[in-house]
């Protein structure tokens, strides 16, 4: 397998501005799904549970695209078998 070289860099200003685009949208998405599932009548109860759900789920979204750049990536620059 070929090493990437220690001077290549795995983001740019663009992809950092992708993402954080991409990882508040989804955060604003699932807060809103999930605060509808928050089984309590105290609004600041259900903003919070619904915010650290949400923040969990986000994390999570966060790795599955670098995971997923990371793939296309190597894909990308494979050579054609």
């Amino acid at each position: 397998m070929e090493q990437t070289s220690p001077k290549e860099k795995h983001a740019s200003a663009v992809t950092v501005v992708v993402d954080i685009i991409l990882v508040a949208a989804f955060f604003a998405f699932m807060f809103w799904v999930m605060k509808a599932h928050v089984p309590s009548s105290d609004p600041k109860m259900i903003t919070l549970w619904g915010a650290l759900t949400a923040l969990c789920l986000t994390g999570v979204f966060w790795l599955a695209l670098w995971m997923f750049r990371m793939v296309w990536r190597f894909q990308y620059r494979r050579p054609a078998e």
